[in-house]
């Protein structure tokens, strides 16, 4: 009894929380599928919206809120800003009060740019760059010894210390290892007074029309002064110190006249040993993005493109009119064949005879373009070409001489003029590496010389961010006091901007981590941690389904970083599906009651705990009256195994895997714990490349057995079905070609003379001439997103008006594309090759969306699922492989029933599905798991457990394990 009053306490709290600090209201929301809803949302609290995928949450959240307060943006700006940005469309919406600004943190704003690292898009980075420019330490790259700069006092301090009554010389170097006369020079120094030079070793008197020999390479130094260096000369060395530093930039000689020893002393950071001088740091010389700091072999990229001699010369068993050098392809009426054929005939070797039976010095010729290129520089250089991923210069080959079958290839890469089809064509010939000069770290090579505490930036930027805050903890006893005086703040920003990141769980990342790598759910969160390191007040944020690829573990660390942006004076809106979430949140909107046209209504909002004890479908998955049932038995599967040994890339250690085949096989781990690159970066380019003969590169293994037991492999990722509104279901699943066909057999069309092509929005006959069959037109933001609205001319229907008036059973083709999917179902039911393609997006559970519904509206777990029919739709042979990376993402309890429907329909025929997830109710109905970790980053990359899901709830060392169990014996509680 004790505990319901306290219960109903903490309740009533929670309430007169939400009351006090009042609401955002929308009032009559109409936006996409929502039924004119009213909803009172609490402001500065954690705020979930649920339901099911596709009954209107992102409708309420982005497409109305978010949007209202980005167009009450734009409104603050002035007419004439705006005439330059466009308007932006009203939402379909009566009126929303309370709103306060709002920022939005989709999973759609990955940066695919390759310069855009975990460090950049943080911040981190550039607080890391102003932290060496200010405190790093520079060592020589040819002793490793520490290195020095004198300012002028130093030096003549030194002077006397070192060589006191030493008749010396000082010299200010005017010309280092360069060619020229320099007459113009010494008539110059001449006139100012100066009566000697040092040339190239030899001191020599200044006289009128005095030049050396322009084709030599020389050394010339001004000799400043000649002087005993004793405190009687004080005064005179201070100013002769002072001239020659002015007049060497910085650089000065001292030459001692009994033995002509030679001591160098500089302004700037110069090696004492080697005589190497580096620029005084800035911030920009530990940018890979700027020409300051930037690696000049891969431009800042930390890659290469490299001339891959196994795909130009692929089989050396042909002969070169075979085609046996692949660029060059079989003997054709071509001018590069006929250079060829005159090589031939000069160096005297046959086309006709197999590759493999030429010389080497032949080859290197065809190759290379001549004989000796080859040997430059060793053997393994014969073979490679190195090109920079965004070399602007064009080498033209304008003397019409043979250049070389490799530096043919290399100049249509690196040129600005190339077409994308031949830049495609020759990216087959190419590898990408890691490059050689800078290993990686992107950066040129003085800048990795700069250290703080014995690491340079490219090393910290390597490490993982848990072990990059365990570096940073207690620097300060070791930097000196005034290293400390001057990184006092920079550290205090970067240890409170890498504890945000490793809050939201992402301790497995490491700064240069590219950003385009990142998952939809790794961008969001590091957006995330940026809006809490930032600390702002007053905001609306809304996220969509920030617990995207985490573990079960970290997520009461979202939970927290999630309800401390609350704290702070936020309010919080989520779209999202995970129930621990769901269950922590102070305020919960469910959505529905079904999808589509079905849905957009507000079925339920309250405290979590009220709307427990309701009837809907997500209150009844919440309180366990509706599971997701555990099969009765695994499967055996086919009795076959594909085994992969030594697999080893990023951070794998060197693992051994089995793969049972006709099983459903889960991947599971912690985040970073090498999932991806086990499956996605090792096992299907293997694959890919045993079915197909594709060009994919698996990351680094040793051997892989079984591969005859599989003929085909799908991968079914959630990456975007199309990038515009021209794309959707109807295109991508390849039906639309049908239902245009259809609609030109229609007695009207046939007398008209239209054909399938008049039915494409693609085709200028029958397209609207304003769109161009895009159905919206295109407004530019410039610093926003670009905005879609309806074309005027044919109201967002794509077509023109004569292609309108052909209707199939009443409905034109405008109409079709506007059906949704369980609409279609019932309208084609009597052509069976279209009905039963269409069926399956139904039967994925997409009945909701059109058959014309714009690619760039559909979620992830959407596009996937479009993704997932369309392989459904064709025939697999048996011994198909699936692979599916977390196809949970945006799908509701429900949804998630209808896809483990149809992958275990998959399976049941034969075929091997796996599916790399962190959903607890696809887990544990799989045939078998394979569970990775124990840590993320460095800390993962190990099998922790092969076999089935109850055998894993007992093993000790996973983290998966435990949230398994508890969800096994909740089951069985339910049952029993």
């Amino acid at each position: 009894m004790q505990f319901l009053i306290m219960a109903k306490s903490k309740q009533q709290k929670s309430v007169d929380i939400i009351i006090e600090n009042g609401f955002i209201e929308v009032f009559g929301a109409r936006e996409h599928n929502l039924k004119n809803i009213d909803i009172s949302i609490p402001k500065n609290q954690l705020v979930v919206i649920t339901g099911i995928s596709g009954s209107g949450k992102s409708s309420l959240a982005f497409d109305t809120i978010f949007a209202e307060g980005q167009r009450r943006y734009m409104e603050s700006f002035s007419a004439y800003s705006r005439q330059f940005m466009g308007d932006m469309e009203r939402p379909d919406v009566d009126k929303i009060t309370g709103l306060s600004p709002v920022i939005s943190i989709e999973q759609k704003t990955t940066n695919k740019n390759p310069r855009s690292t975990v460090g950049t898009v943080t911040e981190v980075y550039d607080f890391l760059r102003l932290l060496f420019a200010r405190i790093g330490e520079a060592f020589s790259y040819n002793t490793e010894k520490k290195m020095v700069k004198w300012s002028e006092e130093e030096i003549v301090e030194n002077i006397l210390l070192k060589f006191p009554g030493e008749k010396i010389s000082l010299l200010a170097p005017l010309v280092r290892g360069r060619k020229g006369h320099y007459r113009e020079l010494f008539e110059d120094v001449r006139k100012k007074g100066f009566l000697k030079v040092r040339i190239d070793g030899e001191i020599k008197d200044l006289v009128a029309k005095m030049q050396v020999d322009r084709y030599k390479i020389h050394n010339i130094e001004l000799v400043i002064d000649r002087l005993v260096a004793n405190i009687e000369q004080r005064v005179r060395l201070s100013e002769s110190v002072q001239k020659g530093l002015q007049i060497g930039n910085g650089l000065l000689f001292l030459v001692l006249n009994r033995n002509n020893e030679q001591i160098q002393y500089s302004r700037q950071l110069m090696c004492e040993d080697t005589g190497i001088s580096y620029e005084e740091p800035s911030p920009n010389a530990f940018s890979f993005n700027s020409p300051y700091g930037a690696c000049p072999v891969c431009k800042g990229l930390g890659n290469v493109y490299q001339v891959n001699p196994e795909a130009i010369i692929p089989d050396k068993k042909l002969s070169i009119n075979e085609g046996g050098i692949a660029p060059l392809g079989e003997e054709r009426e071509a001018f590069v064949f006929k250079q060829v054929q005159q090589l031939a005939r000069k160096h005297k070797f046959s086309l006709d005879k197999p590759i493999a039976n030429l010389p080497a010095a032949v080859l290197n010729i065809l190759l290379y373009g001549k004989e000796d290129i080859g040997k430059e520089n060793g053997d393994d250089n014969a073979q490679v070409m190195e090109v920079a991923m965004d070399v602007e210069e064009e080498t033209i080959n304008a003397t019409g001489e043979y250049e070389g079958v490799v530096n043919m290839i290399r100049r249509w890469f690196s040129s600005s003029t190339t077409n994308d089809a031949l830049r495609t064509w020759v990216e087959k010939f190419m590898l990408l590496k890691t490059c050689p000069s800078c290993g990686g770290k992107r950066l040129k090579k003085e800048s990795l010389w700069f250290k703080v505490d014995g690491e340079n930036i490219g090393e910290l930027s390597d490490f993982d961010l848990d072990k990059l805050l365990n570096w940073f903890e207690g620097i300060e006893s070791r930097l000196d006091k005034r290293q400390n005086i001057i990184a006092k703040d920079i550290l205090k920003e970067l240890k409170e901007r890498i504890q945000f990141l490793l809050d939201v769980g992402l301790k497995y990342l490491t700064l240069s981590r590219s950003s385009k790598s990142l998952s939809g759910g790794e961008s969001q969160r590091i957006r995330l941690a940026s809006q809490i390191g930032s600390q702002l007040q007053g905001i609306t944020y809304i996220l969509d389904e920030p617990s995207i690829g985490l573990h079960q573990r970290d997520n009461h660390q979202l939970i927290k970083a999630l309800k401390n942006l609350r704290d702070i004076g936020n309010s919080v809106l989520v779209v999202e599906h995970d129930k621990d979430i769901m269950l922590a949140a102070d305020y919960l909107i469910d959505i529905g009651p079904k999808a589509g046209k079905h849905g957009g209504e507000v079925v339920a909002s309250g405290i979590p705990q009220d709307l427990l004890k309701l009837d809907t479908v997500t209150s009844s998955y919440l309180n366990g009256k509706l599971q997701i049932g555990i099969p009765l038995e695994r499967r055996n599967g086919n009795g076959q195994f594909l085994e992969l040994s030594g697999a080893s890339g990023n951070n794998l250690k060197n693992v051994n895997v089995k793969f049972p085949l006709g099983k459903f096989i889960s991947v599971t781990g912690v985040s970073g714990s090498g999932k991806s690159t086990l499956i996605n970066e090792t096992l299907y380019p293997i694959l890919s490349i045993h079915a197909y003969k594709s060009k994919m590169t698996p990351l680094p293994y040793k051997k892989v057995k079984g591969l005859e037991n599989i003929d085909k492999v799908v991968e079914i990722d959630q990456s975007p079905i199309g990038r515009t509104p021209r794309s959707n279901p109807a295109t991508y699943c390849g039906f639309f070609t049908d239902i245009r066909t259809l609609f030109a057999s229609v007695p009207e069309a046939k007398i008209r003379g239209y054909k399938a092509g008049r039915f494409s929005f693609n085709v200028k006959s029958g397209r609207c001439d304003v769109c161009e069959g895009g159905g919206m037109r295109v407004i530019e933001m410039n610093f926003l997103p670009d905005v879609y609205v309806h074309c005027e001319k044919c109201n967002g229907k794509r077509y023109n008006r004569e292609t309108l008036e052909i209707r199939y059973k009443g409905k034109s083709i405008s109409d079709v594309l506007e059906m949704t999917v369980d609409e279609s179902v019932d309208f084609f039911k009597n052509v069976p090759y279209l009905y039963r393609k269409i069926k399956v997006l139904r039967e994925v559970g997409l009945g909701y969306i059109t058959l014309g519904q714009s690619a760039v509206t559909l979620s992830g777990g959407e596009a996937q699922r479009v993704k997932l029919s369309t392989e459904l739709s064709k025939r697999d042979t048996g011994k198909t492989f699936y692979i599916l990376d977390e196809p949970t993402t945006g799908l509701h309890f429900q949804d998630i029933q209808h896809l483990a429907d149809v992958l275990n329909k998959l399976v049941d025929r034969g075929n091997t599905v796996l599916v790399i997830e962190h959903n607890m109710d696809i887990i544990k109905i799989a045939d078998y798991i394979i569970d990775l970790g124990p840590e993320g980053g460095e800390g993962g990359g190990r099998i922790l457990f092969e076999g089935t899901p109850e055998l894993l709830a007992e093993n000790k060392k996973s983290f998966t394990a435990a949230f398994l169990k508890d969800e096994l014996r909740d089951q069985k509680k339910d049952k029993a």
